[in-house]
């Protein structure tokens, strides 16, 4: 592995039990119907975009998606954009090449088409939308191709390998992770990232991950999501991966409940 770790994952596991078996086999179990992707899609896509400071709420974004009520399109275009992003992923396998294409479709209406599914050329803080306090300083911009090219090489590698149910949601969240510290684009990274750790999900353990509310619990719990990420550092060259845990651990915490 090239910028993976491994080292928590013994730890990882004590700590998850025997809960993490028994949470998917109930979600296996309950979403067997093909016509609630759509309803829970939405409730992943706009707790998303809210955690990035979109204006609409959980419920209108419902209403509009699955009974059609028609609302403003500057509260509905990048909302709309990203569920599209997520249809597009459940339809095709993680690959470096779709994903850059999903990146596509979450700016088309916040950058312009030159910087979509490209990486940034300067600087980038990482900021907590609802205080506007800087949380880190990500990957410099001389690194990004390095870093995302082993980054792309560990999902490779990790794709190809049978993994356990919790070694499939260790590296699920160290992706995400790993994503959102590099930061790449110049916009979008956020829905990016929650959007990659989901696909790779759905990637390893099939159809029924589109159901694991992972955005809605990242909304609901914001504060911790911005704290845990602040763990590790504040500078990516310096970034300490061992306090990576709290992070590591809110995943597993959204299929509990």
């Amino acid at each position: 592995m090239n910028i993976m770790s491994d080292l928590l994952l013994d730890d990882y596991r004590k700590q998850l039990g025997t809960d993490l078996h028994t949470a998917w086999q109930q979600l296996r179990e309950t979403f067997v119907r093909a016509d609630s992707f759509d309803f829970y899609t939405s409730v992943a896509v706009i707790t998303s975009s809210k955690i990035e400071g979109e204006p609409m709420d959980v419920d209108s974004y419902i209403k509009h998606k699955i009974q059609q009520i028609e609302y403003l399109p500057e509260l509905t275009q990048k909302p709309n954009d990203l569920f599209r992003a997520y249809i597009y992923a459940k339809e095709n396998r993680l690959s470096q090449e779709h994903f850059a294409q999903a990146h596509r479709m979450i700016t088309e209406h916040l950058l312009p088409a030159h910087w979509r599914g490209v990486y940034r050329r300067g600087a980038m803080v990482v900021m907590e939308h609802k205080t506007g306090r800087i949380q880190f300083e990500a990957a410099p911009a001389h690194l990004l191709e390095t870093e995302m090219r082993k980054l792309w090489d560990d999902i490779g590698e990790l794709l190809s390998r049978d993994l356990s149910l919790e070694e499939t949601f260790y590296y699920a969240s160290f992706i995400h992770l790993l994503f959102v510290c590099i930061h790449p684009f110049n916009d979008g990274n956020g829905r990016a990232g929650r959007l990659l750790e989901k696909w790779f999900l759905s990637d390893k353990l099939g159809a029924a991950a589109w159901h694991v509310q992972s955005e809605q619990h990242y909304y609901r719990h914001v504060d911790a999501y911005y704290r845990n990420l602040n763990k590790m550092g504040l500078f990516y060259e310096e970034l300490d991966f061992t306090k990576a845990e709290p992070f590591l651990g809110m995943l597993p915490d959204a299929l509990n409940n």
